[in-house]
């Protein structure tokens, strides 16, 4: 399959019809920059509509699939800054709604905020016990988005409000049990191949699964109206100063561990 992305960290190969879009900055945990952002925007519009792929398996290069925002924990972050991460992510969940072909994330690991939020959309999620999942927003002064308001409770029902409020890691063996991964694997190695077998048996004789996914998928107009209440929400949070007090804080608390260290 010919692609090429403009950010050098996104690549998409093909697997007998199914294209493999996989984070290739794993230095930086795959933590996804506004260029990344329209890299996976492009590819998944472009695979997802156009008849070249059958399926789409989204997966990142080495111990997580995305560490989330690449945002600066510096006090010159801003919100202009912030609303174009988020109208970029935005644009990703538009796109896996948009799409003719099932979506499928492999967990190879960690995976975290915005990226966390991005996969609640997809068609299913794969992963192993390392696969862990982090909301991190509320403790560092954010609130969620990308329409994870309707679409976690979608998933979660009444353990979606605790598991945002808490911010703690869930192990990929817990978020198995609650309903984030829907299927496990043993190891790290099987978690792309299981993600290909899953969408490979949906189309090889899925004769009517585009019309499935148009029915059974999340109402774009309901995780529309979602994530125009979260930018509302979240532009009153960052006026309030919550994001600027998470910042000092966690810079605080670095410093702190450096000191002991």
């Amino acid at each position: 399959m010919e692609w090429r992305g403009t950010s050098g960290y996104v690549e998409v190969a093909g697997d007998d019809g199914i294209a493999i879009l996989r984070l290739t900055r794993p230095d930086k945990l795959n933590a996804l920059s506004v260029p990344m952002l329209a890299d996976v925007g492009d590819a998944l519009r472009r695979f997802g509509t156009s008849g070249e792929a059958r399926a789409i398996v989204m997966t990142g290069r080495g111990r997580a699939f995305s560490a989330g925002d690449d945002l600066p924990a510096t006090e010159s972050l801003t919100v202009e800054d912030f609303e174009e991460l988020l109208t970029n992510f935005q644009a990703l969940t538009r796109a896996v709604l948009g799409a003719t072909v099932p979506v499928v994330v492999a967990l190879n690991g960690i995976v975290v905020g915005g990226a966390a939020e991005f996969t609640l959309c997809c068609d299913a999620r794969i992963g192993y016990h390392g696969s862990d999942y982090l909301f991190p927003e509320n403790d560092v002064g954010l609130t969620i988005s990308n329409a994870s308001t309707y679409l976690l409770p979608r998933l979660l029902g009444g353990r979606a409000l605790p598991l945002v409020l808490d911010t703690r890691r869930i192990s990929g063996t817990e978020a198995h049990a609650l309903g984030l991964i829907d299927h496990m694997v043993d190891s790290q190695e099987a978690v792309l191949p299981k993600a290909v077998e899953v969408v490979r048996h949906w189309v090889e004789r899925g004769l009517a699964t585009r019309f499935h996914l148009r029915m059974l998928r999340p109402p774009l107009e309901e995780v529309e109206a979602a994530i125009a209440r979260e930018s509302a929400i979240g532009r009153e949070a960052w006026d309030a100063g919550t994001a600027l007090e998470g910042i000092k804080r966690f810079m605080r608390e670095q410093e702190e561990k450096r000191t002991r260290a």
